[in-house]
Order: C-alpha cells, then sequence, then structure tokens
C-alpha cells in the first residue's frame, strides 16, 4: 500500500496554508489528521466547516466526544481512537469512561443511550433497530436531536477514514485498546 506522509505547511497549497495558521492559532497546532486532508483545501475546508456547524447542535461537547470515541472505536480508526481519548478527558472523561464509551456504553442513561444508537448508526451504515431509537427518544430526544445525531457520526466518519486510508501518524497519546482494559 502507498505511504502517506503527513505534508508540512510548505508542502501543501496557499489556501490550505492560511487554513493551517488559522487551526494552530486557535488550537496550537495542526493535528495531524487536519493536515493530511489538507493535501486539498477544498477538503480540508469543507471539513472544518462542516465539523464547526455541529457545535451548533443538539449535543454538547462532552456528548459530542462521546459520539466521537465510539465512532473512531466501531471503524478501527486508532487514530481517532486517541485523538478523543484525550479530548474527552479534557472534557471531564475519565480513562475508565473512555474506554466503556469507545465500546458503546455508558453508566449515565443519557449518554448511554446516544453512545448506543451511534454506535449501530456506524457498525450498521445507518440501519440502528427500532430499540436503539426508541431508547434515544425515552431520554428526550427529538427529531432534531436525531438528525444532529446522524450528521455528527457521518462527520466523525470522515477523519476515521482519512486516518484508516492513509495511516497517518499519531500524534495524541496513544489510546489504550479496549481489549487490555478488559483483561486488566
Amino acid at each position: 500500500m502507498r505511504k502517506f506522509e503527513v505534508p508540512t505547511r510548505e508542502q501543501v497549497a496557499p489556501a490550505a496554508q492560511v487554513i493551517f495558521d488559522d487551526v494552530k492559532n486557535k488550537i496550537g497546532m495542526v493535528p495531524n489528521i487536519y493536515a493530511t486532508i489538507g493535501y486539498s483545501a477544498n477538503a480540508l475546508e469543507s471539513y472544518l466547516t462542516f465539523q464547526g456547524a455541529q457545535a451548533k447542535g443538539s449535543f454538547n461537547p462532552k456528548e459530542r466526544e462521546a459520539v466521537a470515541l465510539v465512532v473512531a472505536q466501531s471503524n478501527g480508526c486508532s487514530y481517532c481512537q486517541s485523538a478523543h481519548t484525550a479530548i474527552g478527558k479534557m472534557n471531564g472523561f475519565s480513562e475508565e469512561e473512555t474506554l466503556s464509551l469507545r465500546a458503546g456504553k455508558s453508566d449515565d442513561a443519557r449518554l448511554n443511550a446516544i453512545v448506543g444508537l451511534a454506535k449501530e448508526l456506524t457498525l450498521k451504515h445507518g440501519r440502528p433497530s427500532s430499540e436503539s431509537v426508541e431508547n434515544f427518544f425515552a431520554q428526550g430526544f427529538d427529531n432534531a436531536a436525531l438528525m444532529d445525531l446522524v450528521l455528527l457520526v457521518a462527520d466523525n466518519t470522515v477523519t476515521n477514514y482519512v486516518n484508516n486510508v492513509t495511516q497517518i501518524a499519531i500524534d495524541f497519546p496513544v489510546a489504550k485498546p479496549i481489549e487490555e482494559a478488559v483483561e486488566a
């Protein structure tokens, strides 16, 4: 398989360089996943716009991280498992909670409904069980939240697929495999 390198700022188009500068100013770094998407300035701009729009939806930052964790695990994306474990901890999750969320479970009923449905949406290609959908609605969510969840799953799937096809280096602390946590 082709080996992909993470492009430097100088290796991308001027339009992508501007985006790299903006991302670096906002978060202090350009994560490898964004830099890799930056091979196409159009793709990076489109993705970041889409991602930013998700923050205006039905879910708070902690809930969005829970979705990112379960989708990354479901799609087998080690980069995003690592990135969202780190970000999840910054949003108040413990190591154990990040592992449970990656498995699609939470002791919190609301989070459990979110990650359970997100996991099924991912693994079943948008065809979750009626039980998972009804469990989601039983937690007080409405049709708008369901649409926001579908798009949040899609948002995270984009970066999962970028990593899975490129296998770029992880520039976050590497997340513990779920299997090791179960064995411990």
